[in-house]
């Protein structure tokens, strides 16, 4: 998955295979199928990313939680996490 490929419009959730442990910087997220450590490196990114799933998209949770100014840079963020399989559409 490219950032082409990630639709904002689409609803996402955090893969039940990734564990996100919170840290002073944002947090660790740990993928447990892939082995795979990657960090979040925004409090308010691991915010929205765990509570992702409670959205109806993407975009929506982006929207609510995040200054206009920012969600590009939050959108390719998640783009990123939904090509490593971090996040998944649900």
């Amino acid at each position: 998955m490219d950032d082409e490929s990630f639709d904002p419009a689409g609803r996402y959730e955090l893969d039940p295979k990734v564990a996100l442990r919170p840290e002073p910087f944002g947090a660790l997220a740990y993928h447990y199928g892939s082995r795979r450590l990657t960090f979040l490196r925004s409090k308010l990114l691991a915010d929205v990313v765990a509570d992702l799933g409670r959205y109806e998209s993407a975009g929506a949770a982006l929207a609510e939680r995040v200054p206009a100014p920012s969600r590009p840079a939050y959108q390719r963020a998640l783009a990123n996490l939904a090509r490593s399989e971090f996040i998944r559409e649900c």
